[in-house]
């Protein structure tokens, strides 16, 4: 009996030899069945296979291609919540699915999904940090936030971050001690000059002079700005005394008291009007801050539709 050989295409088809009784050998071929490795168990055995053939199987095996093509489609929507391309996350799938763990996991793709969303966090954090993927991966820099630009801010960074504040308090206050009667006339002046401020920009004058006598009346009391204004806010009965809306009493409390977030400690927002006249800055000054007067004329009471 004479024997045939059929040659066909190594990726479509497989050479099986088959020996007959006699010692005679016989070719024939059978079409080879593609893996389905959309399942943990079809993942496991191509990866097997091609682990078994080589690094060289990863750019000639015939599953490859549509192996990456549908890992690239299954990770675009977690590449894109961190900001990343489809094949990015791909590229961090073909990493791990060379690892011999992939292939002794109770759950390949589990494995596989877990470690692509690991690096996605590591690539869009290193991106934020403007730093690389390694150093973002290791705790001691991933705690810190992303870099920013000092003009990607609506409010100035100067204003509020505690590194860019100064306390000289030897030049606030000096040496020499102050009698009780020169603190008195100085806060007598510092009421008077606030009332004026105020009186400049367009605010009532028995009004603003009311609201400021018993604002420094209950700050003398409470003992600290902080306390002082946390009461006048909640304080309905004031506001009533003095016939002022909730927006014009709130823009008051804080342009005479001052901001009490720890955030505007030492900055300009923070001091409030009588502190900065205490401290020595006179009230042509105080009108050139763009944003104080801002504030005193935006919250300048409102009286049938109309300003006072």
């Amino acid at each position: 009996m004479t024997s045939t050989a059929i040659v066909l295409d190594q990726d479509l088809w497989e050479v099986v030899r088959t020996c007959l009784s006699g010692g005679a050998t016989i070719m024939t071929t059978t079409a080879a069945a593609h893996i389905d490795f959309t399942t943990g168990e079809g993942l496991r055995s191509l990866l097997t296979r091609i682990h078994d053939a080589g690094k060289a199987a990863w750019r000639s095996d015939r599953d490859v291609p549509a192996l990456m093509d549908y890992t690239a489609t299954k990770y675009a929507p977690l590449a894109r919540k961190h900001g990343l391309d489809a094949w990015e996350a791909a590229s961090a799938a073909f990493d791990v699915m060379r690892t011999p763990s992939v292939l002794r996991a109770n759950d390949p793709w589990g494995v596989v999904t877990r470690a692509v969303q690991i690096t996605c966090i590591a690539e869009a954090r290193a991106n934020g940090m403007l730093c690389s993927t390694h150093q973002a991966r290791r705790p001691q820099f991933s705690v810190f936030h992303d870099a920013e630009r000092f003009s990607d801010r609506e409010n100035p960074l100067t204003d509020y971050h505690p590194a860019f504040h100064h306390h000289d308090h030897d030049s606030e206050v000096g040496h020499d001690p102050v009698s009780p009667e020169s603190e008195q006339v100085l806060a007598v002046s510092a009421v008077s000059d606030t009332v004026a401020l105020f009186t400049a920009l367009g605010w009532p004058e028995p009004t603003v002079k009311a609201s400021i006598d018993y604002i420094c009346e209950r700050l003398a009391r409470a003992g600290n700005r902080a306390t002082a204004f946390e009461a006048l806010r909640r304080d309905k009965h004031a506001r009533a005394l003095l016939d002022l809306p909730a927006s014009s009493w709130h823009g008051l409390l804080r342009t005479v008291l001052g901001n009490p977030e720890p955030v505007y400690v030492g900055t300009s927002h923070g001091r409030g009007v009588l502190l900065r006249l205490l401290i020595g800055e006179p009230v042509p000054v105080l009108l050139r801050d763009d944003d104080l007067v801002l504030t005193i004329t935006a919250s300048i009471p409102v009286r049938g539709g109309g300003r006072e």
